[in-house]
């Protein structure tokens, strides 16, 4: 593919990872699981994390004995905050669930109850502590804004994940806890706003009052209406009203009615799913009101127009399985957006397609936990200037810039880490 871009003299935008951004926090703060990044109209970059709840034990921890939990899951996997895998500590308990696990009928989700190990934080150390959920940087990686967690009158996400800065400022919240039904916003102070849904009161795809587990929200400029990725509980897209909060409509895969069936784990010879697997994991609006939809687990972006009609579909990364291979989407700030950026924390890449074609024209990046590595990388942004911004889950737990060096002609399919070019006078 990639010899016959550049026959045909194909560019795409090209990156370097800036190793020196950002600046390190005060405080001796450390980041969490970091599952939401965005950037302002100033192109201050915001960051939420999962702090003190996701830290690793064998150094930020102890362990004692702790209780039974009950948790229910539709994926091949349950995660139990807290707890450690394999001893190692990640901060979550895994287990993987064998065909002859328990169900419920009625639905095919898992019921497991697990007697496990809780982790307590230590008093602060020498080493770290966790820094507030919501972290503001400036554009030279300085550490600007930070707040977050529970307060009076709303009720902060158990998980919180995803964030988006809409056109006025705000900022809004998700949470892909099992409680979690809500999603929240606050001003760019911190200052509680709304909150639509209610923690455990969800009531599947159909429900017009709550969410269950949302990923993320887009809002859209020119109608004043939010986009709600639903998630990792839910099947859907659901358009609401930015300042009431108010549901307005939602839709499935194709544009269909949502239905929860349990459709088992992704065949990448199947033919394609009819509906959304979980998690639905972004809805992103283009200038041009197109909505842009992270059918995660299914490999797929599947696009729409605002009212939820199906426009078109690309397959990313096929034979991705697991944890799927569209995390997280973001455009290119020329006026036509003409690229999209693809976050995919199985593969551990960042693809770049160009948005109209719906055509894969290049990949960026590797495991790993050097500069322009991924490690479970989960979301992406775009500022002003054309650069790019992620940030990884698991143990990977940062955010990291990749500085827009221009465009350039297409001459590989995998580029692999983009590390400087060249390296500062000493």
């Amino acid at each position: 593919m990639a010899s016959a871009q550049r026959a045909a003299g194909v560019q795409a935008p090209t990156f370097e990872v800036d190793p020196l951004w950002p600046r390190p926090l005060p405080n001796r703060w450390v980041l969490g699981q970091t599952i939401g990044v965005a950037v302002d109209a100033r192109d201050h970059v915001w960051i939420v994390h999962r702090g003190d709840a996701s830290l690793n034990i064998m150094t930020e921890g102890v362990t004692t004995q702790g209780p039974a939990w009950t948790v229910t899951s539709d994926q091949p996997w349950l995660s139990l905050p807290g707890g450690s895998r394999a001893g190692i500590g990640t901060g979550a308990l895994v287990f993987q669930i064998s065909d002859d696990a328990p169900r419920q009928p009625a639905t095919g989700r898992l019921t497991v109850n697990v007697t496990g190990a809780t982790t307590l934080k230590e008093p602060p150390s020498m080493c770290c502590k966790g820094a507030p959920p919501v972290l503001e940087s400036d554009r030279d990686g300085n550490l600007v804004g930070h707040w977050g967690g529970p307060g009076a009158g709303y009720e902060w996400p158990a998980t919180n994940h995803g964030i988006t800065v809409d056109y006025k400022a705000n900022v809004w919240i998700g949470g892909n806890d099992p409680k979690d039904a809500h999603i929240v916003k606050f001003t760019r102070q911190g200052t509680f706003l709304l909150q639509v849904g209610h923690p455990g009161k969800n009531a599947g795809s159909h429900d017009r009052q709550n969410f269950w587990r949302a990923a993320k929200v887009s809002v859209d400029p020119a109608t004043n209406e939010a986009y709600v990725a639903d998630g990792y509980g839910n099947k859907r897209v659901v358009v609401i009203d930015a300042d009431t909060g108010a549901f307005k409509r939602y839709w499935g895969a194709y544009g269909n009615r949502p239905d929860d069936t349990n459709l088992g784990p992704y065949d990448p010879e199947a033919p394609p799913a009819q509906q959304f697997r979980n998690p639905v994991h972004c809805a992103e609006i283009s200038n041009d009101g197109l909505v842009y939809v992270c059918d995660r687990a299914n490999n797929r972006i599947q696009v729409f127009t605002r009212a939820g009609a199906f426009v078109k579909e690309v397959v990313i990364a096929k034979h991705t399985r697991g944890d799927g291979a569209v995390w997280d989407i973001a455009f290119s700030r020329d006026p036509q957006q003409t690229f999209l950026f693809v976050a995919d924390g199985r593969n551990e890449r960042v693809h770049i397609v160009q948005r109209e074609s719906l055509q894969l024209l290049t990949s960026f990046g590797a495991g790993g936990h050097q500069p322009g590595q991924f490690f479970g990388v989960h979301s992406i942004a775009t500022d002003s200037r054309g650069n790019l911004y992620t940030t990884e889950t698991y143990e990977g737990k940062r955010l990291q810039k990749f500085v827009y060096t221009g465009l350039g002609p297409v001459t590989t399919q995998d580029q692999g880490t983009l590390w400087p070019k060249a390296r500062p006078t000493p």
